[in-house]
């Protein structure tokens, strides 16, 4: 139950993210991010001090990991997600956003609950696969239908087969891939 509702706040908080990049202009959404990274930050400080803060107290014991860093997965996520608002246009970042979101949440929701033929790292094909489809279809309002499937397949085996966390990876990743290949983004006519 604990990784369905972390999942599910990783997809909620990646699409919120793009969302922010989508409806405000790149410097507010900056802002906005930098401003959640910093209090994010501030809080775990809090945290890691012993004390307890109503709510986030609760989502972080219930939702984290353990590691010994609470938050760890939502701070590598907004880390590259800020890096790659600051680095790369909207067009890039929105659909490198939107990556992450939907195909780690994907790939570890059907994983955990249909995943029977585990291939790497105790990740399951079936995850991995689902991860991979339903990524390449939200991506389709941003990128070509050769982009989406592309973007989604590369994301999928960085997911697979990355030593480092995803979070920090995939993002950057699919962002410098995006502008090498502009070819991949949907143009507006």
């Amino acid at each position: 139950m604990r990784e369905i509702f972390r999942k599910l706040v990783h997809i909620l908080f990646g699409l919120g993210v793009a969302g922010l990049v989508i409806v405000f202009d790149r410097p507010v959404a900056m802002a906005l991010l930098a401003a959640g990274l910093l209090i994010g930050v501030v809080l775990i400080d809090i945290l890691l001090r012993g004390y307890h803060i109503p709510l986030f107290s609760f989502l972080v014991d219930f939702a984290d990991r353990g590691d010994c860093l609470p938050g760890r997965g939502a701070l590598f996520f907004a880390v590259s997600a800020l890096a790659c608002i600051i680095l790369f246009p909207a067009p890039v970042a929105v659909p490198a956003l939107v990556t992450i979101a939907v195909l780690d949440g994907v790939a570890t929701l059907v994983g955990v609950r249909f995943g029977r033929i585990r291939i790497f790292n105790g990740k399951s094909l079936e995850g991995t696969t689902a991860g991979i489809v339903v990524t390449a279809l939200v991506l389709l309002p941003f990128l070509t239908v050769p982009g989406a499937i592309f973007v989604s397949v590369i994301a999928g085996l960085i997911e697979l087969l990355s030593p480092i966390d995803d979070n920090l990876v995939i993002t950057p990743c699919i962002c410098v891939l995006l502008e090498l290949l502009p070819v991949l983004i949907r143009t507006t006519a």
